[in-house]
């Protein structure tokens, strides 16, 4: 059974997007910090093999360890939450920790319906002005 494990391929791509989401950061805030384009990002993260000094930047700009993103995989997931959580100082023997989310899952939500709305708009828009210049094109070639 371990030998199964240890020729199963990591996709370095797949295990970039994953910890990216996990850690709240987006496609083009990683781009920026990469000086490379949102797309890149999105062509790098399909990529199984990534070269090593580009691994090592991506880590740097999440702020977790190289072997973090060659090592991921399902099972570790929650403990790689877990540990990421609770690698603050306990030395106070507090019984409750607080943590700091980067994002409020009320706002994601209301943010998906919102995006969704506008696409809406933006699209019914567009029909509109096709409708408009379909009709105009009509007029004029009958005034001809």
């Amino acid at each position: 059974m371990n030998a199964d494990i240890s020729s199963k391929k990591v996709h370095l791509g797949r295990n970039i997007k994953r910890l990216r989401e996990m850690l709240g950061v987006k496609q083009d805030a990683l781009a920026v910090e990469l000086h490379i384009t949102q797309a890149g990002v999105s062509k790098l993260e399909a990529k199984e093999e990534i070269e090593k000094e580009t691994l090592e930047k991506i880590a740097q700009i999440l702020k977790i360890p190289v072997e973090a993103i060659e090592n991921f995989n399902d099972e570790g997931a929650l403990n790689f939450i877990a540990n990421t959580f609770h690698s603050q100082d306990l030395s106070d023997n507090s019984i409750g920790h607080q943590f700091t989310f980067n994002f409020n899952p009320i706002d994601k939500i209301v943010e998906l319906y919102t995006e969704k709305e506008d696409l809406y708009k933006e699209k019914q828009e567009l029909y509109e002005r096709m409708i408009q210049e379909k009709n105009e094109l009509i007029e004029r070639l009958l005034n001809k």
